[in-house]
Parts: structure tokens; sequence; C-alpha cells
């Protein structure tokens, strides 16, 4: 018998339903800023969108339990001098927002329906709208605040994608930035959180996917992304070693790539979607599905995750083109309706509620299809997770019995590639230094003397006069042969941790563990050192205590890196015989170019918008043409 096989899904028929007009949120002024973001932010009690304001820039909060018409006068969230390009909720408090400016700014706020009330009730009375104010604001970076997250699992912790290529997590009750991460080439489009917080994962202008450790400045994974240059996205799977990204090819077909956390060497699944010119977000349901929205459609497409296979599930259809998306948290929405995903779409000058639903003849809770989702508890707090380098699940909230579900203590993702590597190598390096050091010392003195004397006098004599004294010294001593095999086991313990730059100029005389690593560089500068270092057998019992910081010299460590790299091309560049000024004159002709291109990149942004509206404005002819006729 022959016949037509059928994935086995209980997604299978899920349809999206548009909430009626008397429910949408009519009224609003989008802003019109170029900047690549999804406009619209929501939690279980606010709508935030970014609002086109002249001088300034602003955001305003829309009440969830408040539908209609929003009046010509609104009060807006004012605290930035410039366009807001990005806002993001706290998943452990609704009425928290925080968003990120075109003046480099991050702005903390804390609005309750009070508020919103107060003021309409105030400009009834004066005639005048009064601003809502933040209660914080502290500068994120040179150049502009793009996008900005909030931690899954640890309280107060934030992280911001700056203008100057770095992603900086701050703690906004202290106001400070505790890490920050570097290696990125250009612009960054977007980032995204693990479950636990511990590893971060971003896509870059560079055609990059980077894959961080949230307690390590520089990347643990990089790999090439998509072929096009134009907006790429990245999410995480929920709870799977899995990240999904979104972009466009070398010849401009819109894609979604799949990976595999523990090896970003290349995707595992590979999906082409379309030839369209907008711009994909996509949006992750703990479902297993993954809903793409692409800017300039009318249209969202869904497809389920399975066994590493992205299945194709449905599309809801709209003649109305979207310009921002976002979705509703999971706990907030309603489950007597079969209700899996809520998404408010941006069709100016509306925000229209579209929900997805599994068809169900039962009335009775449908546990299957709602597994639990996250609480808006937090699991740790921002200095257990700074300076403790504790990492933890997210508490969940368990639909049917209505109880939090504790999380519970986990290992970071990023380190299940690299730490097998780096772990290894301390185990053996204890082992084989004390083993190799007695028996080259007799072997190779005596053979490398005689050969290298003869070839360095002739050709550099001035070199031989301060040598001819140390071939007595490094005879017995036996270190720079034996040096360099014993740091190069040392060197995979103590990059993740990166002792190195900066202890070894803080006591280069005191740790004789990196001494040999120094050698190499500096051996004619050292020689009168190392005559007072006639006990190189005892090198290997010093790198025990070497693996075993504490949490508080870790946390130093990352504060010190920016500086310690900040350092190195002064010194490089002094060596060289560069002058102070000609450096200096570089670096402002570099700020120069790197400012034409930020404007360049503007001015296309500018243009694909438009071309955007061009092409929506098209297709309503097109439509009023088709009804008329």
């Amino acid at each position: 018998m022959s016949g037509r096989f059928v994935r086995s899904s209980k997604y299978r028929h899920v349809y999206g339903n548009p909430a009626k007009k008397e429910v949408s949120y009519d009224n609003v002024k989008v802003s019109n800023n170029a900047w690549d973001t999804n406009l619209l932010s929501a939690s279980g009690e606010y709508l935030s969108l970014n609002w086109n304001v002249s001088g300034g820039g602003a955001f305003a909060l829309i009440p969830l339990a408040h539908p209609g018409k929003l009046p010509d006068v609104y009060p807006l969230c004012r605290g930035h001098t410039s366009a807001v390009l990005d806002t993001a909720f706290s998943p452990f408090d609704d009425q928290v927002v925080v968003s990120g400016g075109d003046d480099a700014h991050v702005s903390v706020w804390k609005v309750t329906p009070d508020d919103i009330r107060g003021c309409l009730e105030a400009a009834k009375v004066s005639g005048s709208m009064d601003d809502i104010k933040p209660r914080a604001t502290f500068l994120g970076g040179k150049r502009r605040v793009g996008h900005v997250e909030f931690h899954p699992t640890a309280a107060h912790v934030v992280a911001a994608a700056t203008g100057d290529h770095a992603i900086k997590l701050f703690d906004i009750e202290k106001q400070a930035p505790r890490v920050e991460l570097h290696g990125f080439g250009d612009a960054i489009q977007s980032m995204a959180f693990d479950q636990t917080g511990s590893t971060i994962v971003a896509t870059c202008r560079d055609r990059k996917l980077r894959m961080f450790d949230v307690r390590a400045p520089d990347a643990v994974q990089v790999t090439d992304g998509h072929g096009g240059i134009k907006g790429a996205r990245a999410i995480w799977c929920g709870d799977k070693p899995r990240i999904i990204t979104t972009g466009f090819s070398k010849m401009s077909e819109r894609q979604m790539f799949l990976w595999d956390v523990s090896q970003l060497t290349k995707p595992i699944k590979t999906v082409s979607l379309d030839s369209s010119n907008g711009i994909i977000m996509p949006f992750w349901s703990d479902n297993n599905i993954v809903f793409l929205a692409g800017k300039g459609d009318g249209n969202i497409r869904y497809y389920e995750l399975e066994s590493d296979e992205l299945h194709y599930l449905a599309e809801y259809k709209s003649i109305e083109p979207q310009s921002g998306m976002a979705f509703l948290p999971r706990r907030a929405l309603n489950v007597d309706e079969n209700e899996i995903a809520r998404a408010y779409k941006v069709s100016p000058p509306t925000i229209h509620p579209v929900s997805f639903y599994v068809p169900r003849k039962s009335e009775a809770f449908q546990a299957d299809i709602f597994p639990p989702a996250r609480s808006a508890e937090p699991s740790l707090t921002a200095d257990e997770f700074f300076v403790d380098q504790k990492t933890q699940t997210p508490h969940l909230y368990h639909f049917e019995t209505r109880t939090i579900i504790r999380g519970e203590p986990a290992a970071p993702l990023s380190t299940h590639a690299k730490l097998p590597d780096t772990c290894e190598a301390p185990k053996e390096a204890p082992k084989d230094t004390p083993q190799e050091a007695p028996k080259d010392t007799p072997k190779e003195a005596p053979k490398d003397t005689p050969k290298e004397a003869p070839k360095d006098t002739p050709q550099e004599a001035p070199k031989d006069t301060s040598t001819d004294a140390t071939p007595p010294t490094q005879a017995p001593n036996g270190a720079p042969t034996d040096t360099p095999t014993s740091a190069s086991h040392e060197a995979p313990d103590e990059a993740p941790k990166e002792a190195p730059k900066k202890t070894a100029p803080e006591t280069p005389q005191e740790d004789p563990k990196e001494s040999p690593s120094d050698a190499p560089r500096a051996v004619p500068n050292e020689a009168p050192t190392k005559v007072a270092e006639p006990a190189a057998p005892e090198a290997p019992a010093a790198p025990t205590p070497v693996p075993a910081p504490s949490a508080h010299e870790a946390q130093d460590a990352l504060t010190v890196t920016p500086q310690a790299a900040k350092d190195a091309p002064t010194t490089e560049s002094s060596q060289s015989g560069i002058e102070a000024g000609d450096v200096a004159s570089l670096r402002s002709q570099v700020q120069d170019l790197l400012a034409q291109v930020a404007e360049r990149d503007t001015h296309i942004r500018e243009l694909e918008m438009e071309n955007i509206k061009l092409r929506a404005n098209q297709q309503r002819v097109r439509d009023v043409l088709l009804t008329s006729t």
C-alpha cells in the first residue's frame, strides 16, 4: 500500500488569529530612525515603543490592559539627548525597563500605571503633558548604545552593545560596567544570552558569529556567519545547545541557519527562505517553535525544531506590513484558550496583537503544549554572578500547578568545547618538567655551546662581547632550553584566566613561573638575572598553585585586561621609533574614517527604509486596483 507519510506533531495545526480593532492600540507615532531594531518590547504589563519626537529621544509605555486609541498628547519617557535605539524589559519586574540611545547613555526606568494615569489627569487640568523621567542614567560607551538585553537569571544585570565595538555588562544598581567583551571588527547587529546567562552570542557587520563566556573578555568561538552584510540576527534555542541565526546570502537571499554550540565551524542545517529584502526578526518559543517575521512583510512563518531539523509548520498572512514586532512573555499567555504565543505587530499607526492557538476539542488544561515558562523570580543576585561566578538555571513557572520550579546549578555551555583541552595540560606539565630538566641539562649544554659560538661570533660581534661571560652560567642552568617546553604546558592553563598579562608587569622578579616565558624576548637584557637562578629543577613545583585563583582575583583580572591591552601598543611604538605625535595623528585619522563610515551606513539604512516604504505603498496600490476591478 502506497501513501504519503505525514510527520506527527502536536503543533502541526497551529494558526494565527489577529485581534479585533477594538483591542488593538491605535494612534501610535513610530520612530523613523534607520537603526536596525525591533522598535517594540513587551512585558506582562506594558508595551515599549520607540516614539517619533523632535529634539532628543523618547519612547512610550503603553499599558496592555488599556487598548484602543491613544490620545494625541501622550506621556513619554524622556531622558536621552538623542534618539532611543532599543529598549528591554526586566524579566523579573514588568515595570522596569532599560533604554539605549544614540547619545551613548543607558537609562533605567520604573513606571507604574498610576504614573501614566497621573500624567494624563494632570494634562487635562494644566493643558500640558509632563514627561516621565528615568530613575538612573549612566554612560554606556564612547558611541551609541544600539542594543540592550537583561540577564536571564541574575537580577539587575544588563548587557549593552556599544558603538565602540564592545558588549558591556552593567550592574544597574551600581551603574558601573563589570565585564567588557572585545573582539568585534564592526558594528554589533544582535546579541542573545543562553538560558543560564553564562554565554552570549552576537552577530556583527563583519559577517562573523561570535560566542563569549560572559566573565571573560575574549571570544570563545568565532566563525563565518551569513554571507550578506545586512541584518544578521541570532537567538538561543531555549535550554538546548543550539543557536538559530537569520540573515542574507551573498546573492541577497534570506536564510536561516541552525548551529551546534559545541562546534561553530559550520551550520548543521541551512534553510533558504526567499529573496525579499526585509530583515528577518526571529523569536523563540519554549514549544520548540521559531517564529520569523520580516520587516516590510505582512507574514509570519514558523518552524518546529526537532532532532536538529527545522520543520515548516505554517504561515500567518496579512496585507499590512510590519516595521517591528515583539512577543509576550509566556507566563502572561491565556492558557485557557490554548494560546501558545502572542505577537504584537507594529503597522503604523497601529499595533496589532496576533495570537497563535493550538486547536483542541477538550476544554481541560493541555499540559503537553504548555511546558514550564520562565518565572518572574531571579535565580542569582548581581554579586553572586559577577563575584562568586555562580551559574544557575532560571526558576520556572508551572502552568497547571501554578508553582515555582527552583533552578539548579549548571555548567556554562561555552566550556563544553574548550575546557577538556585546557584541563589536561596542567596535569601533564608537572609530570614532564621534573623528568626532562635533569636529563637535558648535561646533554644539551656541551652540544649547544660549541655549535652556537662559531655561528654567532662572526655575524653579531657586539652581541658576542656580552655573551662571552654567559656560557658558564647558561651551561649549568639549562633553563633556556627547558623553559620553553614548560611554558608551553602552562599556556593552556593560564590563557583563559589571563594571569600572565597582569601579574608579569606587577611582579617580574618575585614570580619564578613567569620569568621563563619572558626569557625568549629579553635574553640579552636578563642575562644578569639568570645567574641568580641556578635552581631550575625546582621550577616544576611552582605551577601547582597557579590554577587556583580566588573569585575576587579573577574579577580583578577582568578589569585590568583593557589597561594591559592599551599599554601594549605604546611600548611597541616606542621601541619601533614612532613618535607620540604621529600615533595621535594616525588615531585621529582612523576616528575620522570611522565616523565617515558610520555616516555612510546611516545613509544606506535610510535608503533601505525608504525602499521598504515604497514597496509597501506599491503593494497597497496593487491591492486597491485589484479590489476595484
